[in-house]
């Protein structure tokens, strides 16, 4: 690695405005990039990460945020006086960006090849012919199947990991001296997350490039940097090899990064968070195997609290032009118990139809065929009535919970609303008791009851979508994706809270997810499931200790280790 920086960042500010005037997120952040090096940049929401790449690129909103001070040395130019037409001939060309949502990123009415070859036709002196043969020749390259057929593909109508493919044969369509790429992976599978990481690396190896890999994944990072900066609050509080970062941090934040995520190897009683870090106040008391064996005699010698026999859910695609219909079957007869006390795990890749299966239990979208039971009593065919008092007893924590919340409707109201649909409490002031209660329960503040959602967190609102399900005292609580969208330390306070309320409540959980590590910490049985069937059912850490199966041994395999 060269001793010259390629990009050099002094004394970087960076402001926003607001209506109480200038909020600053970045506070004088100073890091150099070396050429042919992987810089990892490490941070929670609103820790400055982001701000700080769009900068460089000259993509910061004109009318609503300003550098104060600082310089971005760009191969001994100063990219902050650059013109915007020099910004956007320098953009794809010399620097490049592959961001995290390539859904909103990606044009949806044009084909995919088009949008790279546009690329190449604007920044280089090509011919069409030749910019569609190196569109293809980048395809092949960022190993998208069949590139000829997705050339003329629109992004609708491939996958997640496919349209972020494409995204990153935009990025390098000009060979770039700079790659930056943020959060590419978030929203990805393990499996695919780790394709796309060892496809970054391949990338930079045979280009030389550049690049800086930005995440809130410290383990992740780690896998693919050289170096580390850790972000906090806009200012990067330490730096150094990966190894050194891992290995012996010196902050208790990056402290916190690297513990509060569930690790594979032991299970502890509560995960971790950054105010325990920062207040010294670990408990890292760990579940021994006596302890869980004997939790599990308790659980499964009653009997069960739910019964899922032989469920379908067949969806049928739209007439065709000769009037047939082509089935696809999202569940595949399906069976398991769950037990009173318990979390059963439901694990898979996007797809595999494990949102389905827990909407079929909760009949949001009914299974096609198959029976369930709750309680011994036959529920597939509920009628309204009967549906509605069930739906008090099996609730649903969703992935995002500002979608499920009314924008309009105090966050207390919103609490208090399935209350009264269920009937419970004789009066508004026993639910608003009730519902000062929960709050205070989920980790949150009586002043919260008269706020709108708009003004939380994510990790809050999860907190606001838990105290809603909660609010009706269910008994089986489906959570789907309920940590996915979440920072690792919010995601390990919740996943305490979600623990803390089953041992309080006697909740039992579904817990659906694509993360193996947090179904691991959260699970006593497991079910691994593709393409619609269950693929391995066992106890959870009978499973990560030695898979039965091929595809369960690949999703253990892709989860970040960290070094």
């Amino acid at each position: 690695m060269e001793h010259t920086p390629i990009l050099n960042i002094q004394n970087l500010r960076v402001a926003f405005t607001s209506n109480t005037g200038l909020n600053e997120v970045l506070h004088g952040i100073s890091y150099n990039l070396f050429p042919n090096e992987i810089l990892g940049i490490v941070g929670e929401s609103g820790s400055g990460k982001s701000v700080a790449s769009l900068a460089i690129m000259g993509l910061l909103p004109l009318n609503k945020s300003g550098i104060s001070t600082g310089e971005i040395i760009f191969k001994n130019s100063d990219l902050l006086r650059y013109s915007q037409k020099e910004m956007e001939a320098l953009r794809g060309q010399k620097i490049a960006m592959i961001f995290q949502e390539p859904m909103s990123a990606l044009n949806p009415s044009m084909c995919c090849g088009t949008q790279v070859e546009e690329i190449l036709l604007q920044h280089t002196t090509i011919t069409p012919k030749a910019a569609k043969t190196e569109v293809l020749r980048l395809f092949a390259a960022v190993k998208i199947p069949a590139p000829k057929d997705t050339f003329k593909k629109y992004p609708h109508e491939i996958s997640g990991g496919q349209q972020q493919r494409v995204m990153i044969a935009l990025a390098i369509a000009c060979k770039p001296d700079i790659l930056i790429a943020d959060e590419p992976t978030t929203a990805l599978d393990v499996t695919v997350q780790k394709d796309i990481i060892s496809l970054l690396k391949t990338l930079q190896k045979e280009s030389k490039m550049s690049v800086i890999f930005i995440s809130h994944d410290l383990a992740l990072v780690s896998e693919i940097a050289d170096r580390i900066l850790v972000m906090y609050k806009g200012n990067i509080i330490e730096s150094g090899t990966t190894k050194s970062i891992f290995k012996t941090p010196k902050e208790d934040y990056t402290k916190a990064l690297i513990g509060a995520r569930p690790t594979l190897k032991s299970r502890l009683k509560q995960l971790p968070t950054v105010s325990d870090f920062l207040s010294n106040t670990i408990s890292n008391q760990i579940i021994s195997k006596t302890d869980r064996t004997e939790s599990h005699k308790e659980i499964y010698s009653q009997k069960p609290l739910l019964e899922v026999i032989n469920l379908e859910k067949t969806y049928f695609s739209k007439a065709s032009f000769f009037g047939t219909k082509t089935a696809f079957k999202a569940v595949d007869g399906v069976s398991f118990k769950v037990y009173t006390g318990e979390t059963m795990g439901l694990v898979g890749e996007s797809g595999c139809g494990k949102s389905t299966l827990g909407k079929a239990i909760l009949q949001l979208d009914k299974a096609t065929a198959g029976s369930l039971k709750y309680h011994g009593k036959d529920i597939t065919n509920l009628n309204k009535k009967e549906l509605r008092i069930l739906r008090k007893d099996i609730q649903i924590i969703f992935q995002d919970p500002f979608g499920t919340l009314n924008p309009r409707i105090t966050v207390g109201k919103a609490i208090m609303e399935p209350m009264k649909v269920h009937k419970l409490f004789s009066s508004d002031d026993e639910r608003k008791a009730k519902t000062l209660e929960i709050l205070e329960k989920v980790g949150l503040e009586a002043v919260h009851f008269d706020r709108y959602p708009h003004e939380f967190s994510g990790g809050q609102r999860q907190r606001i979508g838990i105290a809603r399900t909660i609010a009706v005292e269910p008994k089986l609580i489906i959570c789907d994706e309920s940590v996915s969208a979440l920072d690792i330390s919010v995601q390990a306070q919740v996943l305490n809270l979600l623990n803390t309320l089953k041992e309080d409540y006697g909740f039992t959980y579904i817990f659906i997810s694509h993360d193996l590590a947090v179904v691991k910490f959260m699970s006593d049985q497991l079910m691994v499931m593709n393409k619609g069937k269950i693929e391995e059912h066992g106890e959870a850490d009978a499973i990560y200790e030695s898979p039965q199966k091929a595809y369960t041994k690949a999703l253990i395999a892709a989860i970040p280790k960290g070094l």
